[in-house]
């Protein structure tokens, strides 16, 4: 599928990662940025992505693990540092979360920041683990 939001795209078709991106941008996270390009690799094929795009440069990414009947975990969700504070972290994620895919399913995530924007998607918990209700 492809979302389009003025100069913006996200596709959440894995053909159209651009991994070399997706490398750099999860060497500006405090939770990533000493994963291996096959660990990476091995994560993208084992989920389904989200990639954000301004013009032909990837400038986000993010990946829902999940099993398609019961759960959803919402995983290295990033924004190149450059382009933060635009709202597309929140686009990004709205996205993730309303997916049909796994709309009416149990979504979770751990992290570390950004609980504002994750409680007004409808999650909430502890410190780390936030999750919305079916």
């Amino acid at each position: 599928m492809k979302y389009e939001k003025e100069e913006f795209r996200i596709y959440d078709e894995r053909e159209m990662i651009q991994l070399d991106s997706v490398q750099t941008l999860l060497k500006q996270s405090y939770w990533a940025n000493q994963r291996s390009i096959d660990d990476i690799k091995t994560s993208i094929d084992n989920s389904v992505c989200f990639s954000l795009f301004k013009g032909e440069a990837q400038i986000g990414f993010a990946r829902v693990v999940t099993d398609f009947a019961s759960v959803a975990y919402l995983a290295d969700v990033i924004i190149d540092k450059q382009y933060r504070g635009q709202g597309l972290g929140k686009w990004l994620t709205e996205t993730m979360v309303n997916d049909p895919r796994w709309k009416d399913k149990f979504k979770f995530l751990v992290t570390d920041d950004a609980h504002g924007l994750y409680t007004r998607l409808g999650f909430s918990g502890s410190e780390k683990l936030m999750s919305t209700k079916v």
